[in-house]
């Protein structure tokens, strides 16, 4: 099997590639998840290429939990979640763009502001070429007195980008990722859109994004990888993981599909793709928890969730190739 994939990956990248980015890929999608890091084993075997499974579950309990109060823009559980991620940036020393993480932005008339999060991890050979790694935290806060938990939307994603920061602050990427948390996607996407109108770096600078909105629950194992109908080129990437993930992905949503939904500007992808930076983005169909105070951590499966995030690692990693970059 590890020959065969070896095989897919060189059709899909440059001979030119190197052994760790197939490795990577390998490892990342044959692995279980781990039990507890074994320190004196960190060069060697599954070890080196799986997410912690542990961390990436934890994350997501407490970003979904009732201390967050869903997490609304402007509200104290949106400030608590917004404080938890800068700890957890700080913790694995992922840099500022200049002397904070926070990027705030108004949100109209009443003097309120939300906070974008921005941590960078600086490439080994392409430092000044960004590769942005995106998920939101906000969500819809509390109404008529239920909590509306947010735990899919998106507390999925953003816990996902936090595991994915410890792993690449461990195997550093050959080009920067900017690992962006936005604010106020739920408000129509102002979060994304005042990143994109003032970017911490030239915009094109900034290669791809890979975006994550809900992708902790499906209960037919699914998950759908849009964009590939604007960026044909980037559907190679993700079929040569298709073997070595348990999760079925899919394709559509953008486009492409007469009378399915078109999922183009339905999250922080879209400003993106505005200015032309491909994207892949990552997300479930609709549940019916979806939007309601049943979007809850007791719901997900942690199993679909952690390979699914172990999947959006892999992509990342070929994408981090000099040959995906167009």
């Amino acid at each position: 099997m590890l020959h065969f994939f070896i095989s897919v990956v060189k059709k899909t990248i440059a001979p030119g590639a190197t052994v760790i980015a197939i490795a990577a890929a390998t490892m990342l999608l044959t692995g279980c998840p781990p039990q507890k890091e074994n320190k004196k084993k960190t060069g060697t075997s599954n070890e080196l290429f799986n997410i912690d499974s542990t961390t990436l579950i934890s994350h997501l309990a407490y970003l979904s939990s009732a201390a967050m109060e869903g997490r609304e823009t402007a509200t104290p559980g949106n400030q608590l979640a917004r404080e938890y991620i800068v700890k957890i940036f700080d913790s694995l020393h992922v840099e500022k763009i200049g002397d904070t993480w926070l990027q705030p932005f108004p949100l109209g008339s009443n003097n309120q502001q939300g906070n974008n999060i921005i941590g960078v991890i600086k490439g080994t050979q392409y430092g000044n070429n960004y590769l942005a790694i995106t998920a939101h935290y906000d969500h819809l806060g509390t109404r008529n007195g239920q909590i509306y938990y947010g735990t899919d939307d998106n507390a999925s994603g953003t816990a996902s980008l936090l595991a994915m920061a410890q792993y690449f602050k461990q195997h550093p990427p050959k080009h920067s990722l900017l690992l962006v948390a936005f604010d106020a996607e739920e408000k129509g996407l102002l979060g994304s859109k005042y990143f994109v109108e003032h970017p911490p770096v030239p915009l094109s600078a900034i290669s791809m994004n890979v975006n994550m909105d809900m992708v902790s629950r499906n209960d037919s194992n699914e998950i759908y990888a849009t964009g590939i109908y604007h960026y044909p080129f980037l559907k190679k990437f993700v079929d040569s993981i298709q073997p070595f993930t348990t999760v079925h992905i899919r394709f559509g949503h953008d486009g492409e599909q007469t009378g399915s939904q078109d999922w183009t500007n339905q999250s922080d992808h879209f400003p993106f793709h505005q200015n032309h930076i491909p994207y892949l983005y990552f997300g479930v169909e609709d549940h019916p928890d979806y939007h309601r105070p049943g979007d809850t951590f007791d719901k997900v499966n942690k199993r679909f969730y952690f390979h699914v995030c172990t999947m959006i690692t892999a992509v990342a990693s070929l994408l981090d190739q000099p040959e995906a970059v167009q």
